[in-house]
């Protein structure tokens, strides 16, 4: 079956974000006096939990002790504000490759989506920052975390954007960053293209058809080959 879609994931796979929401996290945490202080080795190991509040409730659960449900979301709420501010500074950059490769699927007429467990807010911010519009006029369908039963390694978010997208797995090329992304991905029977971010580098990822450092210099026909293979 021919390409007909790529379906990308967001954090660590369109641009290297992850600092910035760590940072965001860090400032709201401090703000509200929590004593919570995610370093770069907390938020590696928090990253193996899918969605930012589900972070929070897992180093509550370590803490024994900490904010309520309620308090996580209102929490988190105020995270998603300040990460768009940050993006709305410029801050972060696309990922070598990605934005060639969409301007290259936009014109070939491939349709382009979003399989996230980040929120939609999220999906705004960081497509305003790197195309300067709004997510709906640069991705066909967003399918994001908190729409879905479950969050990533389970496949629900997948099977939601090729629901959205009313194409068949075979049609479709994943691109993820992450083994939960890859799991899912792979899940949903899609093929899968990994390039490995700065915070999931080491992670295993060999479920992926092909991984690779970046998307710089990946084409269209690499990408026929992969949904073919």
């Amino acid at each position: 079956m021919s390409l007909r879609a790529l379906i990308f994931d967001v954090d660590g796979t369109l641009a290297e974000t992850e600092e910035a929401h760590r940072a965001a996290f860090n400032a709201v945490f401090a703000a509200h006096g929590l004593g919570w202080h995610w370093t770069v080795e907390d938020y590696r190991r928090l990253l193996r939990v899918t969605g930012g509040k589900e972070r929070m409730a897992a180093h509550r659960a370590a803490l024994g002790a900490g904010p309520s449900d309620a308090q996580i979301a209102a929490l988190h709420a105020e995270k998603t504000a300040l990460f768009a501010q940050r993006l709305a500074q410029g801050g972060v950059a696309a990922r070598p490759g990605v934005l060639a490769l969409v301007d290259a699927a936009r014109a070939r007429g491939l349709a382009l989506a979003i399989a996230t467990t980040t929120s939609p807010g999220n999906v705004e911010a960081l497509c305003r920052c790197l195309w300067n519009r709004p997510a709906a006029q640069v991705f066909d369908v967003i399918a994001a975390g908190d729409e879905v039963a479950a969050k990533k390694p389970a496949p629900d978010v997948y099977l939601l954007a090729l629901q959205r997208l009313g194409l068949p797995a075979q049609a479709c090329l994943a691109l993820e960053d992450s083994r939960n992304g890859v799991l899912a991905a792979r899940g949903a029977g899609l093929a899968v293209l990994a390039t490995p971010s700065l915070y999931s580098a080491g992670e295993d990822l060999s479920q992926a058809l092909r991984i690779l450092p970046d998307l710089a210099g990946f084409t269209l026909p690499q990408a026929e080959a992969l949904v073919r293979a």
